[in-house]
């Protein structure tokens, strides 16, 4: 399933989109634009953008609101990946080396700066006071997430419940948030933004859930990332947090020790993801992922049959067989 054959209800709102995105780019200081020409060539699927106009046309068709909503969220989007590749010392993104791998830390932390201010300017210079709403609170929870994801990581104690709130809050608050403002961009019917921001909500889990499977399960030339490499970054995933609750005390300190030493992750990371595969934890994620996205289709049940609705129950498809 290819993302394009799943958004093609609004393929020429989406090329539109991308024509309006580069423009907003745009810079006089050279170096800030020569960053941004980069940024634009690691656009990755840009599902986020297709979801806020997907969210709008379910909701009575595309606006130039709509064109406004979605270009701050990759605006915000682009900005979180640029500070998670600081973070995490990221030397790649999408197969091109990462901004702070070509202009240092400095630069890269400045420039996502710079992009969500042109986010946060973009919606006050057009009166999306909704809009800006709702930004607000996705960027707050993304950096409650990841400072909760880094606490636990330290502690190794780290709960399916914690796992569950991280991933809420680093990853789906972004994608419920693209859906609301899709949604409010069309309709002022409060309950059918309520539908389409939960929808984003359970979708966005499901994703991440999936993305986390993909570590055990994926095939690194499709992923772009090596089978394992969250083990050895110490990213305590569902699917080991499950295997850690079946295993006896004896077994979980055991794996705890190969997790706490940097030097036994990188040469026992196998034995881990083993572990995980025998406790039954690809299953068990699997398994959560498929209620989440159970729930993201009932989320919008009550909307009547169009193409847009078609293409974001294809879209709970095509997060639950990707393979990249």
């Amino acid at each position: 399933m290819n993302i394009k054959d799943v958004t093609a209800s609004v393929a020429d709102e989406i090329e539109l989109f991308q024509q309006r995105y580069k423009q907003e780019l745009y810079s006089r200081n050279t170096l800030v634009d020569k960053v941004t020409r980069y940024v634009l060539k690691q656009q990755g699927k840009q599902i986020r953008p297709a979801m806020v106009l997907l969210s709008a046309q379910l909701c009575g068709g595309v606006t130039d609101s709509s064109y406004r909503a979605a270009i701050m969220v990759e605006l915000l989007h682009s900005a979180t990946l640029i500070h998670d590749d600081v973070v995490d010392g990221a030397e790649m993104r999408r197969g091109l080396p990462s901004i702070n791998a070509l202009w240092k830390n400095k630069i890269s932390v400045l420039m996502g700066d710079y992009l969500l201010s042109r986010g946060l300017l973009y919606s006050l210079d057009h009166n999306d006071y909704g809009f800006l709403h709702l930004v607000s609170e996705a960027v707050r929870r993304m950096s409650e997430g990841e400072i909760l994801q880094i606490q636990k990581t330290r502690s190794l104690d780290i709960t399916e419940e914690d796992y569950l709130s991280v991933i809420s809050d680093k990853t789906a608050s972004l994608i419920s948030s693209s859906c609301a403002m899709g949604a409010q961009s069309a309709t002022t019917d409060e309950a059918k933004i309520a539908c389409l921001k939960s929808y984003g909500e359970y979708l966005g889990l499901a994703f991440q859930i999936r993305d986390d499977l993909l570590d055990y399960t994926g095939d690194s030339k499709k992923t772009g990332k090596q089978m394992g490499i969250d083990i050895k970054d110490k990213k305590i995933t569902l699917p080991l947090i499950y295997a850690l609750r079946q295993a006896p005390v004896s077994e979980q300190n055991h794996i705890r020790s190969i997790l706490k030493s940097s030097r036994k992750r990188a040469v026992k990371s196998g034995e881990v993801m083993e572990f995980v595969r025998a406790k039954g934890g690809l299953e068990y994620a699997a398994g959560v992922a498929e209620e989440l996205a159970a729930k993201a289709v009932a989320s919008i049940s009550t909307f009547a049959d169009s193409a847009a609705k078609t293409s974001l129950l294809r879209l709970v498809d095509f997060v639950m067989v990707r393979q990249y």
